[in-house]
């Protein structure tokens, strides 16, 4: 595979190419399971459209916890299934799919009950293991184990000796969800789909009953184009129940948004050699490594309001830190908050009152002739998710379709990586870069590094760090614009990289260099550049100002009165 730039120009080909013949698929919505359903469909033969509102993973598929998990918590629900499913899942991403993206992150479970607990979490927690070998690929992490209360306090020193009686610790996968989907979405153009963000749908084609296609706008010039499909995907997550109001129908099912919020904090504020995971009376508290940081969440309430920018609350940020307080010896503070992110997960309907126990299993429906449906799920299970979803298009298909083969498919980036990761030190020598360097650019880009590389052989002073986010370089704010598709400073700061949650200004000092760096890319103007910065700090401003607000209603009318560029 010939892995293709996401570039502007290729952005904007792939609108009238999209335009100029009737798809086989067209998928709107660039979240992971969008994504995942156009690599499903491009890897069958089918010619594949796919369209994004706003950037890639720009609503929930940038904001989840970061793990690619089974779901143990599910297992108490006695959802043998879909923990099955994401345990396979699992192993695929860390052993074939992405071992370049997703990593193995231990967590430790701290036991409270003396004698009923150990025996029935680690039969679980042995259950979790045993169902991951039944993948046929291995589990991908390694095996769990019993600690005592002393072993226990050694691997997380920063836990109250009266909090916890022992320990189970056991392992899951991790994940930057936003560069994961991005990634997808470039496989996906890289197999021959057709792909384009910050591409609007205003309405659907129809003819009689049948959806046809839809009309989409470039929200970057404001031109219009129909395209035409055999079949529509709408993969539209938290925004399920307004597409389809677009197309006149009700659907057969209602997605129900929960808001997750999530805060960062240095890691040094919490002394552990392991992730936590804790019992709350709802849900259950991450507490996540995260390179130097932790991330601690998350909440569980209904949202019903603005699905593009969820605010988080002083409520949800004082609910975290004083469940994360209850076990720690040095408690955390509004002050050791770095970061904070609100996202809303898609969750199924009409099965509970409190969205804590709504599902995460994922549907699938035809509402009218020419269009599909995909809703619920989780991270874990986009690519089962997309399968799915281009499955039930091709039954409406005369031409036999190829089964799917995406689990045989590995993102740009995997094929080569291991090697490339044995080479480091040699990587190292020959960029004049330090081999910690190395590797977090290859744990970013995989085998794609030679292009970062080429990048700063070229122009040597693209090896500097941002100002105030040192994690990354100059040269991934240039490759972000020309081969990830970024076309404003927020989708750098906020999704190709995590500035804009992991350092103190959230991103605000890295700006200027950033949108000087893009423009020189994108062709920007001084007063564009000017404006991105602008609009990038007014942003951060709003988001900050939200975080200190009471209640939903008054945190998002904050937030919402910063501009977007779209």
């Amino acid at each position: 595979m010939d892995v293709v730039a996401l570039s502007a120009e290729s952005r904007r080909q792939a609108l009238a190419d999209m335009a100029a013949r009737e798809l086989d698929i067209l998928v709107i919505g660039g979240g992971v399971v969008g994504a995942g359903a156009a690599l499903d469909a491009a890897t069958r033969g089918l010619s594949t459209g796919l369209v994004e509102a706003r950037d890639w993973a720009s609503g929930t598929s940038s904001r989840s916890s970061k793990l690619i998990h089974g779901g143990l918590r599910y297992l108490e629900m006695l959802d043998f299934g879909l923990v099955a499913e994401a345990l396979k899942e699992r192993a695929l991403l860390l052993t074939r799919l992405a071992p370049h993206l997703v990593k193995p992150v231990k967590f430790l479970y701290p036991l409270t009950h003396r004698v009923w607990e150990r025996p029935y979490v680690g039969s679980g927690v042995l259950l979790y293991d045993i169902m991951g070998l039944g993948t046929g690929n291995g589990r991908g992490v390694p095996h769990h184990r019993h600690l005592s209360h002393r072993r226990a306090l050694r691997e997380a020193p920063c836990l109250k000796k009266a909090s916890l009686v022992g320990a189970v610790q056991y392992y899951d996968g991790q994940v930057d969800d936003a560069r994961h989907t991005m990634t997808v979405v470039r496989t996906a153009a890289s197999y021959g789909a057709m792909v384009a963000n910050r591409a609007r749908i205003n309405e659907f084609l129809r003819e009689g009953e049948r959806v046809v296609g839809a009309q989409v706008e470039d929200v970057v010039t404001g031109e219009m184009y129909e395209i035409r499909a055999k079949q529509v995907i709408n993969a539209t997550g938290v925004w399920t129940d307004e597409t389809q109001r677009m197309a006149d129908t009700r659907g057969q099912f209602h997605v129900r948004a929960s808001k997750g919020v999530h805060l960062l904090v240095p890691r040094d504020r919490i002394q552990s050699r392991t992730g936590l995971i804790l019992r709350t009376e709802k849900s259950v508290l991450f507490v996540i490594p995260w390179g130097r940081h932790w991330i601690v969440g998350t909440t569980d309430t209904d949202w019903n309001l603005d699905l593009a920018h969820p605010a988080a609350t002083a409520s949800d940020i004082e609910y975290i830190l004083e469940h994360v307080n209850s076990v720690l010896v040095t408690k955390l503070t509004q002050a050791d908050v770095e970061g904070v992110y609100a996202g809303l997960r898609p969750l199924l309907a009409g099965e509970s009152e409190e969205t804590s126990k709504l599902s995460r299993e994922h549907l699938v429906g035809h509402p009218v002739p020419g269009l599909v449906v995909i809703a619920g799920g989780k991270y874990t299970t986009y690519r089962v998710m997309g399968k799915d979803a281009v499955d039930e298009a091709v039954r409406g298909m005369d031409q036999r379709i190829p089964e799917s083969m995406t689990h045989e498919v590995p993102l740009a980036g995997a094929e080569g990586y291991k090697v490339l990761w044995n080479r480091r030190h040699l990587l190292a020598q020959e960029s004049g870069l330090h081999v910690v360097r190395i590797e977090h650019l290859l744990n970013r880009y995989g085998s794609m590094i030679h292009e970062v590389l080429r990048l700063i052989a070229d122009d040597p002073t693209l090896a500097d760090p941002l100002p105030g986010a040192d994690d990354y370089l100059g040269a991934e704010a240039v490759y972000a614009a020309s081969h990830e598709g970024a076309l404003h400073v927020d989708d750098v700061l906020a999704r190709r990289t995590r500035a804009s949650i992991e350092t103190w200004s959230r991103g605000v000092q890295a700006a200027p260099t950033v949108a000087r760096l893009m423009g020189g890319v994108l062709g920007w103007t001084d007063k564009e550049i000017e404006e991105e910065i602008e609009v990038y700090a007014a942003r951060v401003q709003a988001e900050r100002q939200s975080q200190e607000e009471p209640d939903d209603e008054s945190a998002e009318e904050v937030r919402l009165a910063a501009p977007d560029l779209g």
